[in-house]
């Protein structure tokens, strides 16, 4: 958008985002969020939140919202133009179609199903604006983010697959590297599927979480040395995160749907943080919907580890062995050896991510020093 379009907006008309909401901008610009055009009503903020469902019955998880502050919404009007800022730069702008007040505690109880703010998911969501924006949105910026090269778009991903002929595609969603019991879960829905996508989200993430640089760098590595290069495809999810346990695992189903793959794959704890969710919740969640209208197929995993006596990755599913023989690193303890330089056994992660994590590591203790 060029200076004299800003200013036919008006400069005074201006709502500045935050990082969700920027995130949220872009996604739906690229149609990540069909059936979403704009940020929500509030009749579909409302019924997402109390049945996740939109009002036309379709089944959507998450609330996608464009807040507002008190000085923002008074010099706003309905079927107005806004400018949308990020750090005061222009974005985009949405056609004012509803302005509305909301309670963020009341959201965050039915999303996170907490309000405890210890949660970083909670925490966020009560910093937002009292007020939320709805309308159509016209994205008008390049998007800077981390690895944009990537397949990104719905459009990007189902060309690809197009060119490949996958007819069946699975997706795995992550924020983390990938370890040896997520490569044992890819590999098994791989055997079912004509391709697997791999899709790391690289938007907003835990200060603690680990560097989006150095998880990519350990999913080429491992796409490089032990997966069939002809059937794995690595993009990258430009959504922010936001730990919300069930909902979200059932909004990152929908959302690869729009990306054009058929199967899903959900592990155990997906999209939690902490002790706020229990273990399967995620999967469970799933019960609520038919194929029907969720319009992909959820694949569920337990928990998998390496069995001595098995010498493989396996589950309880598949494994008949007591707990003695099973092999399970807590991610506590695998950081505490990754802290000391120590490589994890080669029967929980590969040595080249391991040595990859470690370098990252000393980075950091090497910063904490200086």
């Amino acid at each position: 958008m060029n200076q004299k379009k800003v200013n036919e907006i008006n400069d005074q008309r201006k709502i500045e985002m935050d990082e969700w909401a920027l995130s949220d901008l872009y996604m739906l610009d690229i149609g990540a969020y069909n059936p979403l055009k704009g940020f929500m009503s509030e009749e579909d903020y409302r019924s997402c939140l109390d049945n996740m469902r939109l009002t036309n019955g379709q089944v959507w998880s998450l609330p996608i919202v464009l807040p507002a502050s008190e000085e923002e919404v008074a010099i706003l009007a309905i079927n107005q133009k806004a400018a949308l800022t990020f750090k005061e730069e222009l974005y985009g702008e949405i056609k004012i179609k509803e302005i509305y007040k909301v309670d963020r505690s009341e959201e965050a109880e039915k999303v996170f199903l907490t309000r405890d703010s210890n949660h970083p998911g909670v925490q966020a969501t009560l910093k937002r604006k009292p007020y939320n924006i709805s309308g159509e949105v016209n994205f008008t910026r390049k998007y800077q983010f981390p690895f944009s090269h990537y397949p990104h778009t719905p459009t990007d991903t189902k060309e690809l697959f197009k060119q490949k002929g996958w007819k069946t595609v699975v997706a795995f969603q992550t924020r983390n590297p990938i370890h040896r019991a997520h490569e044992y879960i890819q590999k098994c829905a791989l055997e079912i599927t004509d391709g697997l996508f791999i899709h790391p989200l690289v938007g907003k993430t835990k200060s603690d979480d680990v560097p989006v640089e150095v998880r990519m760098s350990c999913y080429e590595t491992l796409i490089n040395n032990y997966y069939p290069r002809d059937r794995v495809i690595l993009g990258v999810f430009p959504a922010s995160m936001r730990y919300a346990g069930p909902r979200e695992a059932l909004f990152h189903a929908l959302v690869r749907r729009n990306y054009g793959c058929t199967h899903f794959i959900v592990g155990r704890d997906h999209a939690g943080v902490g002790n706020y969710y229990g273990t399967y919740d995620s999967q469970k969640i799933f019960q609520q919907f038919s194929f029907d209208e969720l319009g992909i197929i959820p694949l569920f995993f337990e928990h998998s580890f390496y069995c001595k006596k098995c010498q493989q990755i396996t589950s309880l599913k598949t494994c008949p062995h007591p707990p003695s023989s099973h092999l399970i690193f807590s991610g506590t303890k695998v950081r505490e050896l990754l802290r000391q330089g120590i490589t994890p056994p080669e029967e929980f992660s590969r040595k080249e991510v391991a040595d990859l994590l470690i370098n990252e590591m000393k980075k950091r203790q090497d910063g904490s020093e200086t």
